[in-house]
């Protein structure tokens, strides 16, 4: 990847840190929250629920409405409110209140991850277009890696303080891409143009792909930290560990996801990815009570669940290059829908099933992912007038 590319990619990569550190963070901080706010550990939960669904919707909405606009200024549109989202959410003083901060924060994100992802696919080259998307994702997976560990642990004094922190990367992300982000513009579409493509059988089953995959990680991963107590006994620090430990398996899958993308068929990563992380989320009750094992367990997960992301974008931008923003901004919301019926379920799924057994149903979801993506149809469908109808 030569310069030039890496210098434009790398404000959207950062952007999207920001999005990923906050988006994933409350996972780990949910005991300090729920006993802050006088909620229950599942009611904490639905902060990430919340969260995702505001997401899901207004993305697609924010992005027919800034369809106009050039990449950059929706950029810096979107990080604003980001910013001021998360201020809200650290100030926030009853459960109430900090709902509401995060469904304006996650308004800014949407924004935010529809107009990355289009810009990548748009400045790079086709050759190069898995690995400029894995490049742009990769920010979420160094905020899985580095930023939710971090943030877990400042957390474990106060959380606070974790939202001031990420209100401070949406800063330095939005000074990125006024300086070095070049001005892109994309045709304009609006909101009917945007939802068109799931009129289409084939798209809207990669979608339900995505969903699915989402889902299957959070359902277990939004209580990760109850889940983990046997093994980290409620300390932070080990939970830090872990955490690490799954960030660093997320950026090597990603990592390896992009190449996989551009040299072999994208159907056939995604459904190596599912099955692998059926098969580790089965198994995770007889492995997560013991510190070490769960450590190597969760690099295992972490590669697995992060294989699917970059071949999905790749083969929506290659099943329709003339409609990729579209398809790449109902893919970014169908990746937060995940997030939220993972949570959701998880939730639910606790009346039933203790935390450390979450991984039961989290495998059943993956599964069916995976054989969805199996009867997603192989032939190429036109969609030049899917976005015009």
């Amino acid at each position: 990847m030569d310069r030039t590319l890496l210098r434009r990619l790398l404000p959207l990569s950062t952007a999207l840190f920001a999005v990923g550190t906050d988006g994933f963070v409350i996972a780990g901080l949910l005991p300090q929250i729920a006993a802050d706010l006088g909620v229950g550990v599942a009611a904490a939960g639905q902060l990430v629920t919340g969260f995702a669904l505001a997401f899901a919707v207004s993305a697609p909405i924010l992005g027919a409405v800034t369809s106009a606009m050039d990449r950059r200024r929706a950029l810096l549109l979107a990080l604003a409110i980001f910013v001021v989202g998360n201020a809200a959410t650290a100030l926030g003083p009853t459960y109430g209140t900090v709902m509401a901060a995060r469904i304006v924060t996650a308004v800014g994100a949407g924004l935010i991850g529809a107009a990355a992802f289009s810009a990548a696919a748009e400045i790079a080259s086709p050759e190069r277009r898995g690995r400029a998307l894995a490049f742009v994702m990769g920010g979420l997976t160094l905020a899985i890696a580095f930023g939710l560990p971090a943030g877990t642990l400042i957390g474990g004094a106060d959380w606070r303080l974790t939202l001031w922190a990420v209100a401070a990367l949406g800063v330095v992300a939005a000074a990125g891409v006024a300086v070095a982000l070049p001005p892109i513009s994309l045709p304009s579409d609006g909101l009917r143009a945007r939802l068109a493509p799931l009129r289409e059988p084939w798209a809207f089953g990669m979608l339900a792909v995505t969903v699915l995959s989402l889902a299957g990680t959070h359902l277990l991963y939004t209580y990760i930290g109850p889940a983990l107590e046997d093994a980290t006994g409620g300390s932070a620090t080990r939970l830090t560990v872990v955490l690490l430990a799954w960030g660093v398996g997320n950026m090597a899958g990603n990592a390896m996801a992009g190449r996989l993308a551009d040299r072999h068929p994208p159907r056939t990563v995604v459904s190596a990815g599912l099955g692998a992380a059926a098969v580790l989320l089965a198994v995770s009750p007889l492995i997560i009570d013991d510190l070490a094992a769960a450590t190597v367990w969760a690099v295992l997960w972490g590669v697995c669940v992060s294989l699917p992301i970059v071949p999905q974008q790749s083969r929506l931008v290659e099943r329709a290059p003339a409609a990729s923003a579209v398809l790449l901004g109902l893919n970014n919301s169908a990746i937060y829908v995940g997030v939220a019926v993972g949570g959701g379920l998880g939730g639910l799924a606790q009346g039933a099933l203790a935390p450390a057994h979450l991984g039961l149903a989290a495998a059943a979801i993956s599964v069916v992912g995976l054989l969805v993506n199996l009867g997603t149809a192989r032939r190429p469908v036109p969609l030049a007038e899917a976005t015009r109808r």
